[in-house]
């Protein structure tokens, strides 16, 4: 039914950066304030309709944190239809965000939503920076059909000021927005923004010239009768006087109805007049036809140490924890339900956009350090709990034969993929507790007596490996029983480092270390052929002068030069966005002798080099800009440079090369005394290609290499995840990286990708003066990263497992002798399928089931195959982990782009 007049949708929201320009508590306490309000205004004004609560259920934990009493009445305003929660729990950065986080966000805000009632099926993404291609199919599996968006495909501004004229993608609004695989969904972008209707004035003279602008600007975009305002923005108190601000408006302008509305009512009206001339966009929407300087993608390379701890802290939890304890609730433990949502809660509370962005002020970041801790430490302790239950059910008796004295490891590889790894880690033995009433000293002098430092180690099949072992004495350590009290001991304990052989995708293998006075040395072997250069079967390296290297891929007999230049600018710009001085010549190590180069380490399962660098760059910028920030002046406008002044930087390169390595693997550390100035490392791929592909959220997003014609920012800097990836038909590069989240594919003539390492200013940016002197990053930083040649196209989904793999650690436990039901060497999970990438496995809370996601890369079809023992009585799913009537043999077709969750019941 079309609407008789145009349809005024007033819906009061507050938008609640949980921590931003002010820290965490200081937001909380004006949260308190603005909700305070909020219930008071609910109760004195009956025509105060709804409220929305940005899409986020964390606001109500942290209010109910502090008036848990007001719990009921918050049911109340639930059930009666004027609160709406969900349907994440927190607004995130999606980019800057796992695959894995994304859906644990929305799991989580589903959760806790359905605590008070109906759950706001909206994809609300207001203020994201950037959005995710795959968004449309995460949304439709969670049974959303529209989303709410404010960046991305229309430019904005300096203070989101939103560029005149029409969107250069849809000339509505309302859009439809596809993701790669064909989910389509309603999209509604903030063509005004989400503060359009704020602070609607009472005084009919104000009201007039208000309404006036903001209705003639809403119907610019609507294509429909009904018109967006959100009244209200960031932080915004709420407005008390609103229902008399809407009767004068309806005096001022009898032409339109105004309404007190809410998401659920304004959606509905849309849709059933929509025309149907909708602009179709599809995939990412990261403001490519724009000039692309308020893309905001630079907050993918603000305080790099905080994206580390966040890519070590996801990893660990949805790539570890969860798995081993999906092993352990296999074979019989409970599932840690709860712990693992706290962890994955605190993880969480860092995710925020501005917060996981690195644009805030630095009071933010002391405090994502110790929730990054805090979540870190809960799934180190559950993975030891299950990798000790495990472990306790693996029959190690065999290696009794080779004395008392053996010592059992157990790895666990819960990649998802199988692989060979260099892992360290350590072994104890002789294992002597005592209790309060003995002395310590002598009971490591018995501990002492009867042990020693040498021996070797056996695999599974009992065939010695090679090895390095460091004694590291008696030593203390406790058990915590879960039947007695804590149980303190002494024990001999060796740190062993070496190579696994290939491991099971999702399982183990158990190793022994053999006390001997004879070692038994293995026949010597290297990877070292000289100085400068390494060698395995499959790949050849060797340093040049300046520290660059080559890499020569045996297989496909292609040549990769000049890898490894390290390349330092100006930035004169502030958390969100780089910019270079105007003139200014970048530093660079191409053709500048290395300090020194030498090999430190020399085994027959690893060999590394070491390149140290000694430059001198700019202490910082010149004194121009600190008083062009504190001026406030727009970014484009400065006109400040370098410093003359001159300060040390020292970069240290191990470059390693493992045995049975696909990839070369690089880790650098960079003592930063400068300020104002970025790092990235430079690697040529020579291919000739016109896109490239980088991993993002459920897919590898295939990008142009040259930018759009209205695109104006010299730097053409992107998001990604683990890896970027350039191929044609005869060679590829891929370039992993842990936590390292921004890369450029410079037009240089040889696609070469340059990785951002670190990026130092001192300004958070947007609409204020906020100094952010923790930013600059002064002091030792460190990035790790893993180059993967390959053959070209055909051949690219084998490297892109290698990259999955390389950020995910393998998980050792120290056993004892004993009998038991597992063999030393068990797989969980088996599965195969081309194209497809391993997501997750976790258990379902109300059904015990595991919950199991792979992703396909291609668009092309693809079978995945489960190990028969796994795949009984197993179900299509989805997102939200519920069960389906699609029950599934052992083989199912995944569809091209498709995620797919398998429901296996536990036997």
């Amino acid at each position: 039914m079309t609407a008789s007049k145009r349809v005024v949708h007033v819906i009061s929201h507050t938008h609640w950066d949980r921590e931003w320009y002010m820290p965490y508590e200081a937001h909380h306490v004006k949260l308190i304030e603005t909700m305070d309000t909020l219930l008071e205004t609910f109760e004195k004004d009956p025509e105060f309709r709804s409220f929305y609560l940005d899409g986020q259920t964390i606001v109500l934990d942290d209010y109910l944190q502090v008036y848990p009493e007001k719990r009921d009445l918050i049911q109340k305003l639930c059930d009666e239809g004027k609160l709406s929660l969900g349907p994440w729990y927190i607004l995130q950065d999606e980019f800057l965000t796992s695959s894995e986080a994304n859906v644990r966000n929305l799991q989580i805000g589903h959760r806790d939503a359905a605590k008070f009632g109906p759950i706001s099926k909206l994809g609300y993404f207001p203020d994201s920076f950037g959005n995710m291609g795959q968004a449309a199919q995460l949304l439709q599996q969670a049974g959303i059909g529209t989303a709410v968006f404010g960046r991305g495909v229309k430019a904005t501004g300096f203070n989101n000021r939103v560029e005149e004229g029409p969107s250069l993608e849809s000339p509505y609004s309302e859009l439809l927005w596809q993701s790669p695989d064909g989910s389509t969904v309603l999209g509604l972008l903030f063509a005004n923004w989400y503060n359009n209707g704020m602070e609607i004035p009472v005084d009919p003279a104000e009201a007039k010239g208000y309404w006036e602008h903001r209705l003639a600007r809403a119907e610019q975009f609507a294509s429909t009768p009904h018109l967006l305002l959100m009244n209200g923005c960031d932080h915004q108190p709420v407005q008390t006087n609103l229902s008399e601000a809407l009767r004068v408006a309806r005096e001022l302008f009898p032409d339109y109805e105004f309404v007190h509305s809410n998401y659920d009512d304004y959606v509905a009206a849309v849709q059933a007049e929509l025309p149907a001339n909708l602009s179709l966009t599809r995939g990412e929407l990261r403001g490519q036809k724009t000039d692309g300087w308020y893309s905001l993608v630079n907050t993918a390379s603000a305080r790099v140490y905080i994206k580390q701890l966040n890519a070590q802290n996801q990893t660990l939890l949805e790539k570890v924890t969860e798995p081993i304890a999906a092993i352990a609730h296999q074979l019989g433990k409970p599932y840690p339900h709860g712990m693992l949502q706290y962890a994955w809660k605190t993880l969480m509370q860092n995710h925020p956009h501005d917060s996981i962005c690195g644009c805030s002020v630095d009071e933010v970041y002391h405090e994502m350090k110790t929730r990054f801790a805090k979540s870190m430490e809960v799934g180190k302790a559950l993975t030891a709990e299950s990798a000790r239950f495990i472990s306790g059910k693996i029959d190690t008796s065999s290696f009794a034969s080779y004395g008392e004295a053996a010592a059992p490891l157990v790895v666990f590889n819960t990649s998802g993929y199988e692989g060979s790894s260099v892992i360290t880690t350590e072994v104890e033995w002789s294992h002597r507790f005592f209790n309060q009433s003995e002395d310590p000293i002598e009971i490591a002098g018995i501990v002492r007596a009867r042990t020693h430092g040498r021996g070797y180690l056996v695999n599974a099949a009992g065939e010695r490996l090679a090895c390095t072992a460091e004694d590291l004495g008696v030593r203390f350590g406790y058990e915590l029983p879960s039947d007695k009290f804590r149980q303190p001991y002494m024990a001999r304990a060796m740190r062993l480092t070496f190579e696994t052989g290939t491991m099971p995708a999702m399982g183990y293998s158990t190793f022994a270390w053999i006390t001997a006075e004879d070692s038994g040395e293995l026949e010597p072997s290297s990877l070292v052929k000289d100085d400068r250069t390494l060698e395995n079967g499959l790949l050849k390296i060797t340093v040049e002068e300046d520290g660059s290297y080559s890499l020569y891929d045996k297989r496909n007999k292609q040549q990769y030069s000049n890898l490894g230049h390290y390349e330092n600018v100006g930035d004169i710009g502030n958390e969100y966005i780089f910019k270079q001085p105007n003139g200014d010549i970048a530093i660079t190590t191409k053709g500048v002798k290395a300090s020194a180069i030498a090999i430190v380490e020399d085994t027959p399962y690893r060999a590394t080099i070491e390149v140290v660098h000694e430059l001198s760059i700019p202490a910082s910028a010149d004194e121009q800009l600190a008083k062009e920030v504190n001026a406030m002046v727009e970014f484009r406008q400065r006109k400040a440079g370098r410093s003359s002044e001159l300060a040390p930087l020292r970069i240290v390169t191990r470059i390693s090369l493992e045995q049975s390595g696909k990839g070369v693997r690089v880790h650098a550390t960079m003592d930063n005394h400068s300020k104002d100035h970025r790092i990235r490392v430079l690697l040529p791929s020579d291919t000739k290609a016109t896109t490239h592909f980088a991993d993002s959220i459920f897919e590898v997003a295939e990008r142009d290499n040259v930018p759009s014609k209205e695109w104006e920012n010299p730097s053409n800097a992107q998001h990604m995840q683990t890896f970027i990836d350039t191929h044609d038909s005869n060679r590829g590069l891929t370039v992993a990286g842990k936590g390292l989240n921004e890369y450029e594919v410079l037009q240089d003539g040889r696609n070469t990708l340059a990785v951002t390492l670190l990026r130092s200013v001192g300004e958070l940016g947007d609409w204020g003066v906020f100094h952010t002197p923790d930013a600059q990053c002064i002091g030792v930083q460190e990035a790790e990263w893993m180059i993967i040649p390959y053959g070209g196209e055909k051949e690219r989904f084998s490297a892109y497992r290698e990259a999955y793999r390389f950020p995910i650690p393998l998980t050792a436990f120290s056993s004892k002798l004993h009998e038991g039901e597992l063999p030393l060497e068990q797989h969980f999970l088996k599965w195969s399928g081309d194209g497809l990438a391993f997501s997750s496995i976790k258990i379902n809370e109300e059904r015990g089931d595991q919950m199991v996601r792979w992703y396909n890369l291609s668009g092309s079809t693809t079978s995945l195959a489960i190990h028969p023992d796994s795949a009984d009585n197993s179900y299509v799913s989805n997102i939200l982990e519920d069960k389906s009537s699609e029950q599934i043999a052992n083989t199912v077709q995944v569809e091209g782009f498709k995620i797919v969750t398998i429901g296996i019941p536990q036997k």
